[in-house]
């Protein structure tokens, strides 16, 4: 069998489309064979305008791209009456979300571990290059069956003006706003711009999506609009999951914080411990950070030392520590000090993408 690498785009006529296998704002994903060589793909089509502006926008810069982590872009053909085709690379498992709903509507920690590793090094390598994914969520991230993950649907992505970018640093910011409400940045709701902090938040969003199965914000709020008010206006974030470790939700912590500036990078995430597998220590500021060396992880510990963070967490009661881990006990007490009660929230299904 042919790589996915060799496979080029597909001549005229040379292509059969089969079933529907997705749609989106901007039309219709169906799966497709090539006459030549029988191989599969598939190709998303639009017959709007406005459809056909964001698939050549994805097709331009799925062109520009070449990673193990972005979904592959094969070609795209340009029909009669406004007709917009642009072939994939088909991902035989679907989206995360798909999947999770075929293994109970959510994921282990330990599959979301490997899921949010893999999407966070599809993240590094789009802001290396200068580009803001926009969309991130369940929906837009492709699992194939042998449990690649990759990034896909760039319909509302940007490239900054500044390309120049090294470690997921910032850039010069874009105005446009796209992307799915209740995955979408404060500073973007608020029309501040978009720069790769937005992705950031996106992913702690998805991370939240993947551990619950369902939207960020579900538990808090029930209308739409009013989840829209409060993600732009008030200071708080959407609820972590009850189940998560201490690892886990510090995690969120950093990809959720909303200030944009102090919000981790794809880069610096890709260290955390919940990601990376190294263990959890807190400096004497009582911020949380995954040893450098072997070295750090030793003596690094001061019972005297306060268990309040200055990236937003609330401090816990007492300073007796009774592990080498003393975040796990501070997070613990806040997590059960800001469990809500559940209601019911419609399905990320009936949420569009903004383009």
């Amino acid at each position: 069998m042919g790589r996915i690498d060799e496979c080029t785009s597909p001549l005229p006529g040379e292509w059969m489309k089969g079933k529907l296998v997705g749609s989106g704002s901007f039309g219709s994903v169906h799966l497709a064979m090539s006459k030549s060589t029988g191989g599969l793909f598939v190709v998303k089509s639009s017959q709007s305008r406005d459809g056909a502006l964001a698939l050549e926008n994805e097709a331009k810069i799925l062109d520009s791209l070449n990673s193990p982590y972005v979904v592959r872009c094969m070609g795209i053909e340009n029909g009669k009456e406004k007709l917009c085709n642009v072939f994939m690379e088909y991902m035989a498992g679907g989206s995360l979300s798909d999947v999770a709903k075929i293994f109970g509507g959510a994921f282990d920690e330990d599959v979301v571990r490997l899921y949010s590793r893999e999407i966070l090094h599809g993240l590094r390598y789009l802001h290396q290059n200068g580009i803001v994914h926009c969309d991130l969520k369940c929906k837009n991230v492709l699992l194939s069956s042998s449990g690649k993950v990759k990034l896909a649907d760039f319909g509302c992505a940007k490239r900054l003006k500044d390309s120049n970018t090294k470690n997921g640093g910032s850039s010069t910011p874009s105005t446009t706003v796209g992307g799915t409400p209740l995955w979408m940045a404060p500073e973007v709701l608020r029309n501040e711009g978009l720069d790769f902090a937005c992705d950031i938040w996106s992913l702690g969003c998805t991370v939240i999506e993947m551990a619950t199965g369902r939207p960020p914000w579900a538990a808090e709020i029930s209308d739409p609009r009013a989840a829209v008010l409060k993600i732009a206006c008030s200071n708080e974030r959407p609820q972590f999951p009850r189940q998560f470790s201490s690892e886990g939700s510090d995690f969120l912590a950093k990809c959720l914080e909303r200030d944009p500036k102090r919000r981790w990078s794809a880069e610096q995430l890709l260290d955390h411990p919940f990601v990376s597998g190294n263990p959890m220590r807190v400096s004497r500021k009582g911020e949380t950070c995954s040893p450098a060396s072997t070295l750090d992880d030793i003596g690094t510990y001061d019972e005297s030392s306060d268990c309040s963070s200055d990236r937003g967490m609330e401090s816990c009661e007492g300073n007796e520590l009774t592990s080498r881990n003393p975040f796990s006990r501070c997070f613990d007490e806040r997590n059960r000090s800001t469990v809500r009660p559940e209601c019911h929230f419609e399905s990320s299904e009936n949420w569009i993408t903004v383009r």
